[in-house]
């Protein structure tokens, strides 16, 4: 399958986007200082349901009404939405939110496993599987081979991102499978609704009721969540799926972590190990070798010289 060749406007939104999604880290850590983990999932995938609902009856698109999607928008809000957000949230609160961009990279990498299991017109490639093993090789040194032999916060809160980014992976798959029949803001507005489904109760069981407006930084930071990174950001990725393609989306996952370690370091004072900084750049080598364009062009024959 040939990747469409990007325009400078579909290099704008891209960018736009990879900035968007790196401000999701940066602003769950902040809304972390003052609420709980599902207090934070539950108001970002609440008020993102909300907004694009209202979006979904404007442009007049069908809703679902029967039970076998409203089910898969259950189990497509989970593993997309209520799991690895709240995975991720309690990650941060043990390790750098740069660290967790870096971590959150590896959805790529599980997505492309997940689906050679799943479909059969996902096959393995030679270039796929070399692309997935420098990848992980790249996660190994961000983690550091030592937090494999002991379990401390710190440990535990990197395997959460990944666990995150493993569910991302079985959401990628769930959401072919099951969703792919529906209008894409539908099947984004659905699955949110299931996620909120899910996160609403946790909120209220974990951390109870409100007891007071929270602060102005905190609400400034849900409300970025929520609206840009989550509504607004679906929005624009929709409109860079169809005009960049699906391979090109792939080009985010290498954006995104620079500006949420350029953010965190700036805002958080956060000070990422060599080992972290040098692990992503060999998953970004990963990643490079799964979107396959410097591949073809290194192929590609160059005229003779005269």
């Amino acid at each position: 399958m040939t990747q469409k060749s990007l325009s400078p406007r579909a290099w704008a939104e891209l960018a736009c986007l990879a900035l968007i999604w790196g401000g999701i880290f940066l602003s769950v850590r902040i809304a972390l200082d003052e609420l709980g983990v599902a207090t934070v999932v539950a108001h970002r995938v609440v008020w993102a349901a909300l907004i694009l609902w209202g979006i979904v009856l404007l442009r007049g698109l069908p809703v679902p009404k029967d039970a076998r999607t409203w089910g898969a928008f259950l189990v497509m809000g989970l593993l997309n939405n209520a799991l690895p957000y709240a995975l991720m949230a309690w990650g941060q609160l043990h390790i750098e939110s740069g660290l967790t961009s870096i971590l959150n990279a590896a959805t790529a990498l599980f997505g492309v496993a997940v689906a050679a299991i799943a479909f059969r017109d996902e096959r393995l490639t030679a270039r796929r599987l070399t692309g997935v093993t420098v990848g992980f090789a790249g996660v190994v040194l961000a983690i550091g081979p030592e937090a494999l032999l002991r379990f401390d916060l710190r440990s535990l809160g990197q395997v959460a991102v990944l666990g995150g980014a493993f569910s991302y992976a079985l959401a990628g798959a769930w959401g072919r499978r099951m969703l792919s029949h529906l209008p894409p803001l539908t099947a984004a507005a659905g699955m949110l609704t299931g996620a909120a489904a899910l996160a609403l109760p946790a909120a209220l069981w974990l951390d109870g009721l409100p007891t007071g407006l929270a602060a102005p930084a905190t609400l400034a930071a849900l409300a970025y969540a929520a609206v840009i990174g989550t509504a607004v950001a679906y929005l624009l990725y929709f409109r860079v799926l169809k005009m960049a393609g699906s391979g090109n989306l792939l080009l985010t996952t290498l954006l995104i972590p620079p500006v949420a370690i350029l953010l965190g370091a700036w805002v958080l004072d956060e000070t990422l190990p060599p080992r972290a900084l040098a692990g992503f750049a060999i998953l970004a080598l990963g990643l490079a070798i799964l979107d396959g364009r410097m591949w073809r062009m290194a192929r590609r024959p160059h005229p003779p010289r005269p």
